[in-house]
């Protein structure tokens, strides 16, 4: 009796014949039956049956496990009169394996041990709940109780042991059992875990060595394990090697295998093998199941072919999760944040990626109402945040609107969430908090930042110099060297904006200078902008002149405009028409740089000149960015645009700005009459 109709012809006949059916019989229809999950009858034909034995108890225990029923499990495993270690088994093996049972697990063991009930099968069982856990201490004694009793000499014990020590962060230990070990107890099973444990590890050297180690002993779990540890490990290339060495050993490739090496093509964005791959596993007629789907869908994202991944994310399971997150990151990547919001909300249950990417997105775009916006759906969702990334992005939307407030909420929710204040969440933090004009509140979370480093400081010295702090800045940075923190370029130019607001030449130039001497460090355009700026602040053109006559590089359009910026402070229109050529040439299409040099020679009175870049102006058709602010009132940031008259609040506002202006003009006619009745008196 193979079949459940088969069993069931069989009860129905002995039921017409009034007969009951063997034990052994019985204890087979328990199991079919148990198999199709038809429990009422399980339990029917269990409290008819006249004699039961072992079999039939465990049959029973069995089926209750399964059906995940385990108060009726335990009430039947408390009433078995006979127990063997299938019974045991499993009832330990249905705990496991079950969320929430750890506890009558362990309980459920320690039992064993005092009834003497302990296999290998519980041994290796319970070395799984301990790896899932991560209890090292108690891997440690089910290994010492496993050597005590020599249990630990099997293949399966050998290969639970190396996984259970890898997992739980001893890799060493692993080594130890897998290189201790006789040569006759190392199997497949064994090696390929030790491979694994290797890859986790980072040794890609060790896990190679293992690999050419005993070569009869791989199969294709083995090179798959090969293949997808060294794309994880980014060696992608030898990923890919391996792969086509794979066939040539006489392997067949699975959907492990094509997984792996899809993976590997979109670290190095191998379009070329990727869709080779593609067209093969088509022409072959295999199915794409959604590990795979997913994969090419990553691939093409990567290599900017979304077209290619929205075809195979309709074409390939259009509701499978795996397939839509990298095609949510891949047009949010490029800004397409209409369609990531579309894909986005058709998903029904969304993980940290996707929401990751959505937030990252609109914050790239500059849609930060949009970006604030989800986040507070996400909170109304979930307890936690399930990427510290969030917040990240968060910040930077903060700090890119320099809205306090906002800053201060999100900084609450780290706190209210215990997300982990580590360096790159801290220096989020102080930048938001120096952008949007509290340089205490960004001192404040720098001063309690344990895990310090150079981006942390470069943010604070920042914060200090764009707020008028040059003195802190100064001594903030005296402080980061005394303590071993190597400068770099972005150090450097936030001390050279110090000195440029300070008009501090002197210590300009000792920094300036001090980046290639002590630091090894060559100056950008930036950095060489800056001091051609605080030459030109302190009336030194001559020095700003000698230091763009000694660049290594040909000037582009910020050292330019610098440039230009220093001449007209020092009313030298003959140097800013000399620079005029160039600049024009690198930016003729910004209206902003005409704007430049027209105000340059309006200011010396040359309307002629002015006239004629304004006219060359319009004769390229340059166009001048629109001046744009915008306040936050409440929760609702209102926008202004240079000309622009869409507001809805647009005839009061204007209203009062005539008032103000009224004003503003009355005072400085007040200031202007008092000044002169001074210079009589």
């Amino acid at each position: 009796m193979k079949s459940l109709l088969d069993c069931a012809k069989f009860q129905t006949r002995n039921i017409k014949c009034g007969l009951n059916p063997r034990i052994i019989d019985a204890n087979h229809l328990i199991h079919i039956y148990s198999k199709h999950s038809l429990i009422q009858y399980v339990q029917k034909l269990f409290d008819e049956m006249p004699e039961r034995n072992v079999f039939t108890w465990n049959a029973i225990i069995n089926t209750y496990v399964k059906d995940q029923n385990f108060a009726q499990a335990r009430t039947l495993f408390n009433a078995a009169p006979l127990k063997d270690c299938v019974t045991y088994n499993t009832m330990l093996s249905g705990y496991v394996n079950s969320e929430g049972f750890q506890d009558q697990a362990v309980q459920l063991f320690a039992e064993m041990l005092f009834v003497d009930k302990v296999s290998e099968y519980a041994l290796t069982t319970m070395l799984g709940l301990v790896t899932k856990l991560s209890l090292l201490s108690y891997g440690r004694q089910l290994h010492s109780y496993m050597l005590k009793t020599g249990n630990s000499v099997s293949r399966y014990a050998l290969s639970s042991l190396i996984v259970m020590y890898s997992k739980c962060g001893c890799f060493r230990d692993a080594w130890r059992v897998f290189d201790g070990s006789d040569v006759g107890f190392v199997d497949t099973v064994s090696k390929n875990a030790m491979v694994a444990a290797c890859f986790r590890e980072g040794e890609v050297e060790m896990a190679r060595d293992v690999f050419s180690s005993r070569p009869q002993l791989n199969d294709e779990v083995s090179w798959n394990t090969m293949i997808s540890g060294f794309a994880q490990n980014g060696y992608e290339e030898e990923a890919i090697q391996l792969f086509r060495g794979m066939i040539e050993e006489g392997f067949v490739w699975n959907e492990h295998s094509f997984s792996s090496v899809i993976s590997a093509c979109s670290g190095v964005k191998n379009l070329k093998l990727g869709k080779e791959i593609h067209a093969w596993i088509l022409k072959e007629g295999m199915s794409l199941n959604p590990f795979i789907s997913s994969s090419f869908v990553n691939l093409y994202c990567k290599c900017g072919l979304l077209n290619y991944a929205h075809s195979v994310y309709t074409t390939n399971q259009k509701d499978n999760p795996f397939t839509v997150t990298p095609l949510i990151v891949g047009y949010s990547g490029v800004g397409n944040m209409l369609e990531a919001r579309r894909l986005f909300d058709s998903l029904p249950d969304k993980n940290h990626v996707v929401w990751t990417a959505m937030i990252s997105g609109y914050v790239n775009e500059h849609q930060c109402e949009n970006a604030f916006q989800l986040f507070r759906e996400l909170m109304t969702q979930k307890t936690t945040v399930p990427d510290e990334l969030i917040f990240i992005n968060l910040l930077g939307a903060c700090a890119i609107h320099a809205t306090f407030n906002y800053g201060k909420q999100i900084h609450a929710s780290i706190l209210r969430t215990g997300t982990a204040m580590d360096a790159k969440l801290a220096n989020s933090l102080v930048d938001t908090y120096s952008k949007s004009g509290n340089v205490s509140y960004a001192q404040r979370v720098f001063q309690l930042a344990v895990d310090r480093d150079t981006i942390i400081y470069n943010s604070m010295i920042a914060g200090y110099a764009l707020h008028g702090y040059e003195n802190e800045a100064i001594q903030l940075f005296s402080q980061m060297t005394e303590r071993g923190f190597q400068p770099d370029e972005v150090t450097f130019l936030a001390l050279l904006s110090v000195c440029r607001h300070r008009g501090l030449v002197k210590i300009g130039e000792e920094y300036f200078f001090s980046m290639t001497k002590d630091y090894k460090i060559s100056p950008g355009t930036d950095h060489y902008a800056s001091m051609i700026d605080l030459y030109g602040r302190k009336n030194q053109l001559d020095k700003a002149v000698s230091l763009m006559e000694k660049l290594p590089m040909e000037p582009d359009a910020v050292i330019l405009g610098a440039f230009l910026n220093a001449c007209k402070m020092n009313r030298n229109v003959e140097l800013a028409k000399a620079a005029e050529d160039k600049l024009l040439q690198i930016e003729g299409g910004n209206g902003s740089r005409y704007a430049q040099l027209a105000g340059i020679y309006a200011s010396e009175g040359k309307w002629n000149e002015m006239g004629r870049v304004m006219k060359m102006m319009r004769g390229r058709e340059a166009k001048k960015t629109a001046g744009c602010s915008w306040v936050y009132i409440g929760d609702t940031v209102h926008t202004f645009i240079s000309g622009d008259r869409s507001h809805s609040d647009n005839d009061a506002i204007h209203v009062i700005l005539g008032c103000l202006i009224k004003e503003l003009t009355k005072l400085s006619a007040t200031i202007f009459l008092e000044e002169e009745l001074g210079t009589f008196s």
